[in-house]
């Protein structure tokens, strides 16, 4: 498993950003999460080493910008040359998340298709706003790979209606002091709609306040993913 971010910075969009990770982490550095730039790492997938090898290695799953959103608007100057090193290495599987899945088809390669075998979308969602807006786009979409991420889950959605042709499903809660609470009886309904259509589903992180069984628990941010494990609910 690797990292590709070609480019940082991005804007708050949606409820699920109120606590982005990447705007916290920036504002304790001083930097300003706003600016959409390049980055050193821009061309990593195609650098080669003395030995004319590529450094970044074949057979594994890449997480594509991180720390910005693949489909935000001003990357589209960047965006086509990208395609181009996914393209090339078609050797890897590269998967990205995004808030701005309206974007979609003005963002892809000419030669898309049905999709690049090698790449993975995943549409995230907060609430049923979201889930009745962005996956009925995402539903009709042309992509090979789908996931849907629920995180941060700040309210119980039905998605029901909306998991045919996906291969996961992500759950998490939010991690800050001031988070909105995830409930377990949340994530378990999610949990039930994924088992009766057959789709994978993963739960990810608990929430920093997490409900369970009526009480609310606060847990410390470094916990939230080993908690979850424990519920071992992953289907």
């Amino acid at each position: 498993m690797a990292r590709w971010d070609p480019w940082r910075g991005c804007h708050k969009c949606s409820e699920g950003c109120r606590f982005c990770y990447t705007h916290k982490g920036d504002g304790r550095r001083g930097v300003d999460t706003n600016l959409i730039v390049k980055t050193d790492k821009y061309y990593a997938p195609i650098i080669k080493d003395k030995k004319g090898e590529y450094k970044m290695k074949s057979d594994q799953l890449v997480y594509l910008c991180f720390s910005s959103d693949f489909l935000i608007e001003e990357a589209d100057e960047w965006r086509g040359e990208c395609w181009e090193m996914i393209k090339e290495r078609s050797d890897i599987r590269f998967l990205f998340l995004t808030k701005r899945i309206e974007r979609f088809m003005e963002c892809i390669p000419s030669d898309w298709g049905k999709g690049y075998d090698n790449v993975i979308v995943s549409c995230t969602v907060e609430n049923q706003d979201k889930v009745d807006y962005r996956l009925k786009i995402f539903d009709k979409l042309p992509i090979r790979h789908k996931n849907i991420v629920c995180q941060p889950l700040i309210e119980k959605i039905d998605i029901s209606a909306y998991l045919n042709n996906i291969e996961l499903v992500v759950v998490g809660g939010e991690s800050d002091k001031n988070a909105r609470p995830l409930d377990y009886t949340w994530v378990l309904d999610i949990r039930k709609q994924c088992v009766e259509k057959n789709v994978h589903f993963e739960f990810r992180q608990c929430g920093t306040h997490f409900i369970k069984d009526g009480k609310t628990y606060t847990l410390n941010v470094r916990d939230l993913c080993s908690q979850a494990r424990k519920a071992n609910i992953n289907f």
